[in-house]
């Protein structure tokens, strides 16, 4: 059953996470701010370059720098996305949405990467294609085009490599840069090869071995956003050692049952859980203390707590 000194005046079970709510909330302002800026200042760069590498590409007649600008039209809109969701994200929790719009960085993460599967479906059609019908490269054009790519976005990736890389919706705008930096390497690559040899084949191969790339980073951010948004359990907790370790470190608690843990975003953790202490316990004390331990221990700063004083009909559901 509930406790009864949650039905009177403040909840100490619910005051210490709303507490370290609003410190995590300030600290988290405060980044999304400058992420912002990284992020817009990375996208401006990509997007100028973008037109430049279409151009090139078509006059070369190359399927790597094609293919890349493919994907750079993505990483445009990711970041875009991605920009739009930090802003978002920093506005205040509403009577509709009690959370705030931090998910929203989830769910536009989770895009990202969806749309990272199309890209390289795409590429991997058309270097096929290629294979079988291969095409004159003019390898002067590809290279100088692929060394103005690599240097842009190198600039791109250094300004995005200084944002948070805990914030998933980061990582993913971060990835995006990433494979466009390795795609150009590669091109660099494929049009010292043709200068040198005159193989074309090897600009559709190299262009398989780009969306291979892709692919793997899409597949960790899917994975990962996914997961999130099926309020899978926070990776790295295991609720089960929640449970033991404060049944060990606290005595007054009897038994921890009904554990539900997720997360907002990546960073931002909550459980709920109900426990049966031992009769007399000062619950006024317990309460805040079990909230301290789950925030020092494991990293979670928002919990709800609901203590039994019988035994709990929802721990045969657990």
């Amino acid at each position: 059953m509930h406790d009864p000194e949650r039905d009177r005046g403040p909840h100490p079970e619910h005051g210490h996470g709303h507490d370290h709510g609003h410190g995590g909330h300030a600290g988290h302002v405060h980044a999304a701010g400058a992420d912002e800026w990284r992020v817009a200042w990375a996208f401006v760069i990509i997007l100028v370059f973008l037109g430049v590498q279409v151009a090139g590409g078509v006059i070369s007649g190359s399927l790597a720098l094609l293919a890349d600008a493919g994907h750079m039209v993505s990483d445009a809109v990711a970041l875009g996305m991605s920009w739009a969701a930090l802003r978002i994200g920093r506005r205040p929790a509403d009577l509709l949405r009690s959370y705030g719009y931090r998910r929203l960085e989830v769910l536009v993460a989770f895009a990202n990467g969806c749309a990272l599967f199309v890209i390289t479906a795409w590429i991997a059609f058309e270097a096929i294609w290629r294979l079988g019908a291969p095409r004159v490269v003019l390898g002067r054009p590809m290279l100088a085009v692929a060394i103005a790519g690599l240097l842009a976005n190198a600039v791109a990736f250094v300004i995005l490599s200084g944002g948070g890389r805990e914030n998933l919706n980061m990582r993913s705008a971060w990835l995006h840069v990433l494979g466009d930096l390795l795609g150009f390497a590669v091109t660099i690559i494929a049009a010292a090869v043709i200068l040198l040899t005159g193989w074309s084949r090897v600009d559709p191969i190299l262009s398989l071995v780009v969306a291979a790339l892709i692919s793997r980073s899409a597949l960790q951010i899917v994975r990962s956003s996914g997961h999130i948004l099926l309020e899978g359990t926070p990776i790295g907790l295991d609720v089960t050692s929640v449970r033991e370790d404060l049944m060990a470190a606290l005595p007054a608690v009897c038994d921890v049952h009904h554990v539900h843990a997720w997360s907002l975003t990546e960073e931002q953790q909550f459980i709920t859980l109900h426990v049966r202490v031992t009769p007399g316990a000062d619950l006024g004390a317990l309460v805040p203390a079990i909230g301290h331990r789950l925030e020092h221990r494991f990293g979670i700063t928002h919990s709800t707590i609901q203590v039994d004083h019988t035994e709990c009909e929802a721990e045969h559901h657990a």
